[in-house]
């Protein structure tokens, strides 16, 4: 197993090159995706977090009101910490599960991480990490997934910094331009994942 971290800021299009290194045979691990599923009905994590916030952070079909929730610890540092100490554990033992079940095989492990700057993970051969100008993610946020711009500004601004990501990049993919110019940048990517393979098996 070759196991690489990705990364990037909200808006930075991160989605958009796992995506594409998955269609390259790439196991993606998708820390947000693991999120929703333990915060699904029924899971412990949602249940925990009904405890500590109460029933308004859910939906009338009981499934959870992510903007609810948005709104109680955006501006709220205690309440922020609590949410991140019933949800951070959880989705680090989830990630860690599904990375050892590829422990044994020769697949290259995409761990995509937003938070992967701050938090760190240990074991990896290198990391992505996507790049644009924040102005450009701002009008991307505003655009197509409909956050006021107060709000896209905050979001970024709570993230390391841009500087902070590129400090840490192995490879860096630039999204800023189309999307003709983000395949070119992923075969980039690709070429550099299998010179760390061939390197992994010469070593």
């Amino acid at each position: 197993m070759l196991l690489v971290g990705l990364t990037g800021g909200i808006g930075s299009g991160k989605t958009s090159v796992s995506s594409r290194l998955a269609e390259r045979g790439a196991v993606v691990v998708d820390a947000d995706a693991i999120v929703r599923e333990l915060q699904a009905p029924g899971q412990a994590v949602l249940a925990a977090m009904v405890e500590r916030f109460g029933e308004s952070i859910l939906l009338p079909d009981g499934s959870l009101d992510r903007q609810a929730v948005a709104d109680l610890v955006f501006n709220d540092d205690a309440a922020r910490a609590d949410l991140g100490a019933i949800v951070h554990p959880a989705v680090r033992d989830e990630i860690a599960r599904r990375v050892l079940d590829q422990a044994d095989t020769d697949n290259v492990v995409i761990l995509d991480i937003p938070l992967l700057a701050e938090s760190g993970w240990d074991g990896i051969a290198g990391t992505i990490v996507v790049d644009l100008d924040p102005e450009i993610a701002v009008q991307r946020l505003v655009e197509f997934r409909g956050f006021a711009e107060a709000d896209a500004r905050a979001r970024i601004a709570t993230q390391a910094s841009r500087e902070e990501r590129l400090a840490k990049a192995s490879v860096v993919v630039d999204n800023s331009l189309d999307l003709e110019h983000l395949e070119a940048e992923v075969d980039k990517v690709w070429a550099w994942i299998e010179s760390q393979r061939t390197a992994q098996r010469d070593a």
